[in-house]
């Protein structure tokens, strides 16, 4: 009937080679998570945001709420990530239904 045994394959491709299972190690810092009120709104999905120690940051929507068109006006209370390099700017990670 043909030359092939059995029925043919896609093309033969190395097993991809896995990578050990490991642990964090401390390589990358933890970012800081705080809840916060939006005081302001700012051109390219930026926001003024006052934390709850009447601290001001600069905030930006994450990737995931602009993806999802989640609308941050001020007012609304968020969660906040920030960086423990620099804690004038913070990512905005969730906001709160109300």
């Amino acid at each position: 009937m043909g030359k092939f045994k059995s029925q043919r394959r896609g093309p033969r491709r190395p097993e991809k080679a896995r990578k050990p299972e490991k642990d964090d190690g401390g390589q990358k810092e933890q970012a800081v998570v705080m809840d916060a009120v939006v005081s302001q709104a700012l051109p390219n999905a930026m926001f003024e945001v006052e934390l709850e120690g009447g601290h001001k940051l600069i905030a930006y929507a994450a990737g995931r709420m602009r993806r999802y068109f989640i609308r941050i006006t001020p007012g609304d209370r968020i969660r906040v990530e920030l960086s423990p390099y620099d804690l004038t700017r913070g990512r905005i990670v969730y906001r709160y239904r109300e």
